[in-house]
Parts: C-alpha cells; sequence; structure tokens
C-alpha cells in the first residue's frame, strides 16, 4: 500500500493578512508564507515563496499608499500555491531587463524566473492585485 500526499481541497482556507505600506511588513508577509506552507507540508516551496512575496510586498510599500496591503497565500493545487499581494495603485509592473550593475530592478525579473512566467497582474477599481502561482518541481 503507498501513501500520498493529499490533494487540495476546497476545505483548505488561504492566508490573508493586512498590512501597513512599512518596510517591515516584508517580514511579516515572509512568516505569512512560511507558515501557511509548512502547514500544508509544502516546504520545498518555502524559499523561493519568501523571496517571491518579499518582492510583491516591497513594491507595495514603494507605492507609498496611505492604507493597507492584503497579502494572501491560496493552494491552487496539490503541488501548488498562488502568492497574492494587493495595493492600492493603479500603475501596473513592468518586467525590465535591468542588467548587471543596476541596483535595482531585479525583483521582477526573479519572481518571473521562480514562477516559469507564471504570475500577472489584475487591475482593481482601487488598486491592482499582484499574484504569482509557484508549483514544486516536476509539477506540471
Amino acid at each position: 500500500m503507498s501513501t500520498a500526499t493529499a490533494p487540495a481541497t476546497a476545505v483548505e482556507k488561504p492566508s490573508v493578512a493586512h498590512l501597513p505600506y512599512r518596510p517591515e511588513s516584508a517580514s511579516v508577509a515572509r512568516r505569512l508564507v512560511r507558515d501557511k506552507l509548512a502547514e500544508w507540508e509544502l516546504d520545498e516551496l518555502i524559499d523561493d515563496a519568501q523571496l517571491i512575496v518579499s518582492e510583491l510586498a516591497g513594491n507595495a510599500v514603494k507605492t507609498s499608499c496611505l492604507l493597507r496591503m492584503t497579502v494572501e497565500i491560496t493552494r491552487i493545487t496539490a503541488t501548488a500555491v498562488r502568492i497574492s499581494v494587493t495595493d492600492g495603485s493603479r500603475t501596473l509592473p513592468v518586467l525590465i531587463d535591468a542588467g548587471l550593475k543596476a541596483e535595482g530592478g531585479r525583483g521582477l525579473a526573479l519572481v518571473h524566473e521562480l514562477t516559469r512566467g507564471q504570475w500577472g497582474a489584475t487591475l482593481e477599481p482601487f488598486g491592482k492585485i499582484i499574484h504569482a502561482d509557484l508549483r514544486m518541481r516536476g509539477a506540471s
């Protein structure tokens, strides 16, 4: 008899945090992601997910919005999660080739690489949602 990790079900609830637009919110977002992935036994994704949520939360902080950003992690399949950050800016992110000597601008390229291009943005009436889908290696 073989045992396998049970697939994700509709009863698995996402984790959500409403955070201020401050640099220290990135550490809260990383902890949220780390704890939820450990709960779901998706430890393989923790390091990459923490990098992704740090970048997305960091970009939200740079918008200088006044209320709160929302960080959410959702299990979308047995081997994949979606990390989303909602902020109050309607300015969409742009993936650029920052070059080796640039002091910034590499964050979305990292998100693009880690998610194998599975990320995007959706405009909302009062801001936007940036999402990034992360899958375990070998999962399609």
